[in-house]
């Protein structure tokens, strides 16, 4: 780990920064090595973006390893471009690969030696129009497919992309948004199919890409993919990141600090963990007094974890639900996420009130709800329990209550 471990909150980490997860990087190695394509599970902040960039420094030696981020793409012939514009890095691979686009970069041929990705993207994406996208993404995997080291191709964020394809600026899907979606997505599952073992593909996202592809029922275009889901961290694991970030910024814990951070947190996700001692430290440098009790905890937990740095962070929780459910359905999960927050559980007797209370809507209220507490389980918001839904994160839950539980009435006494 190295001498000292770095705050990391927000950031991508790798290398000495990267912290644990050697079961998962063997077994993870492990799935690529045998030509497995995987699609990356977890819930928000866990670290997948990290776990790619993890696995493009152990991997570098014996693969290709091409990180593509398509946040930014809304369309086939973008991800193409986004593509080609990573495969510009490489220069052995680019110098195989521009034929591809000859026509289209005829505009920069007199210098393109010269020509940077940016501008290389910026042409692309201008030139793949119409059909033409397709063709030229079976000769990219050509390419890719016959490279002297085999290819491992992450591409990041594939399930915001597909979201921003299906759904119209309501975040509703139309049925020509849902065909360009199946078509892309049955394209790049009939290239991967085909060049099983000398192109592995990894997706991952922020969101979870089942949950968007059931709405439109288009789950089958990914089938070919191997689901590998990374857990938050154990306990111990999660202690020993706070001890060596402590240690690493020479600062003094007293008996029971992690394990109270721990608790408060209940599910310790990698990027809340790391949220948590930042505030912590940052409240040290500010008293000049760098060691913590237990009762400073509990005081930065109340005041950072829950005020307003914290809020900018968690809110990102709220934007990424409505992008996945919609406006309408989303008002109905903010509606039983607030119940569960304020009640500490969603009973099988509150699902039936807000079954009875949306009813009137034109919403169908029940299968409305059986979607909403698919996703809100599939992407970590709430599990189940023998006494009905909680919240996974008692972070997320202690935000929840603050921000949205102030005038909230139970939907059990509503109307009494």
């Amino acid at each position: 780990m190295g001498d000292r471990l770095k705050q990391a909150v927000g950031n991508v980490v790798s290398g000495e920064a990267f912290w644990d997860r050697e079961k998962d990087m063997e077994l993870l190695i492990e799935r690529i090595d045998e030509g497995a394509n995987i699609l990356l599970v977890a819930q928000r902040r866990i670290g997948k973006t990290s776990v790619l960039a993890e696995l493009h420094e152990r991997l570098g030696d014996r693969y290709i390893c091409l990180f593509v981020d398509l946040q930014a793409a809304r369309s086939g012939p973008e991800a193409i471009a986004d593509l080609s514009t990573v495969i510009h890095r490489h220069r052995s691979l680019w110098e195989k690969t521009r034929e591809v686009f000859a026509n289209i970069l005829e505009t920069v041929t007199d210098r393109i030696e010269k020509v940077d990705a940016g501008e290389i993207g910026v042409t692309l994406r201008a030139g793949l129009t119409g059909g033409n996208w397709r063709g030229k993404g079976d000769q990219i995997f050509k390419i890719l497919a016959n490279c002297e080291k085999p290819v491992v191709l992450m591409f990041d964020e594939l399930p915001i992309m597909v979201n921003y394809m299906l759904k119209d600026e309501n975040f509703k899907i139309t049925p020509e948004r849902r065909k360009q979606t199946d078509e892309f997505l049955s394209w790049l599952r009939k290239n991967t199919i085909e060049h099983q073992g000398k192109v592995r593909t990894i997706v991952s996202g922020s969101i979870g890409l089942e949950p968007i592809l059931r709405q439109a029922r288009l789950s089958a275009t990914v089938n070919h993919l191997e689901p590998f889901e990374l857990k938050a961290w154990d306990e111990d694991t999660a202690k020993g990141c706070i001890r060596e970030l402590a240690k690493g910024y020479d600062m003094t814990l007293e008996e029971g600090v992690p394990e109270e951070m721990v608790k408060m947190l209940v599910c310790c996700i990698p990027h809340h963990v790391q949220m948590f001692f930042s505030h912590i430290y940052g409240a040290c440098k500010r008293r000049g007094d760098m060691s913590c009790s237990v009762e400073q905890v509990a005081e930065v937990f109340e005041k950072e974890m829950l005020g307003v740095r914290g809020h900018a962070e968690l809110t990102h929780y709220e934007e990424r639900l409505e992008m996945v459910l919609g406006k309408e359905m989303f008002t109905m999960a903010l509606d039983m996420l607030t119940e569960t927050a304020v009640e500490g559980c969603l009973t099988q007797e509150a699902i039936k009130g807000f079954q009875k209370e949306y009813a009137s809507n034109a919403l169908d209220a029940a299968e409305a709800l059986k979607g909403i507490l698919w996703v809100l389980e599939h992407d970590g918001y709430l599990e189940k329990s023998a006494a009905g839904h909680k919240f996974v994160s008692g972070l997320l839950q202690r935000w929840w209550k603050t921000r949205h539980g102030g005038n909230f009435v139970s939907v059990l006494q509503r109307g009494k």
